[in-house]
């Protein structure tokens, strides 16, 4: 019988997916072997700096060299570009959020001590949840008093002089690179506190590694691509102005992602 590529009859068989998939499998293997292993060394020196509050920039510094080792070791070396200098702490930095690799790269590009809002989920991964039981702030957004209670505790970090993490639109986009609505969290808590954002764009994250708990979802080693905005300043706004600033910020996140990758 013949195969006719073209039409994608051979890469429906399970023969072709494999063919194409196996490289993806084989990368995303090797990432987790490399993240599990090096978190298992890791574990005790964190689970030593999380157990009082004055060691956490200390947890923090050694997040951003293990963030450092991932990266080369993981083969996802990172490359910022944009803004070269970041505005003095405190502010609220946005990412979009379309990876797993995207926690990894955050803490590279912000040399800051920050506390990262993380989903509420991560409270249930093995080893890794320490850093969301003791330093960083889980958000169980299916919970309102509960989401309230996390963007409470990020209003005290600024107030202590600490930056804020956010993925604004909450989960990771089903749609990469495309990205999801932003929530309005993050703007809210930026007027409040009247500290800037630091827009972030990650471009390459989406395509090197997909989820890995998906068989045929993405993976494989590349450069993984950063731009880090002009802080958005906040000064003279006020509460009902989170929304426009909402859509300034998902504006200035997006129009790298529209130039790497325009809609089909």
């Amino acid at each position: 019988m013949q195969c006719r590529v073209a039409d994608g009859e051979c890469l429906r068989s399970p023969l072709w997916k494999w063919a194409f998939a196996l490289p993806s499998l084989l990368f995303k293997c090797w990432f987790v072997l490399v993240f599990a292993i090096s978190l298992l060394v890791l574990y005790v020196p964190f689970r030593v700096l999380l157990r009082k509050p004055a060691h956490y920039p200390a947890a923090f510094r050694l997040m951003r060299a293990w963030g450092r080792f991932l990266s080369v070791a993981g083969m996802v070396p990172l490359r910022r570009t944009g803004e070269p200098r970041l505005p003095a702490p405190p502010y609220v930095a946005c990412f979009n959020h379309t990876s797993y690799l995207d926690i990894v790269h955050a803490f590279r590009l912000m040399p800051d001590y920050f506390l990262f809002m993380g989903k509420h989920e991560l409270l249930a991964w093995p080893l890794f949840n320490i850093f969301f039981r003791d330093m960083h702030i889980a958000v169980n957004r299916g919970n309102g008093p509960e989401a309230a209670r996390a963007l409470l505790r990020a209003g005290q970090a600024i107030d202590q002089g600490h930056s804020v993490g956010i993925f604004p639109e909450g989960t990771i986009s089903l749609h990469a690179p495309r990205m999801m609505p932003f929530k309005e969290g993050a703007f809210r808590l930026a007027i409040k506190k009247q500290v800037p954002i630091v827009p972030v764009t990650f471009l390459d994250n989406w395509r090197l590694f997909g989820d890995p708990q998906e068989l045929w979802s993405r993976g494989r080693p590349g450069i993984a691509r950063a731009v880090v905005h002009p802080p958005v300043e906040t000064k003279g706004l006020r509460p009902e102005d989170a929304d426009a600033l909402r859509l300034r910020v998902f504006e200035i996140i997006e129009a790298p992602l529209r130039i790497a990758w325009p809609q089909p």
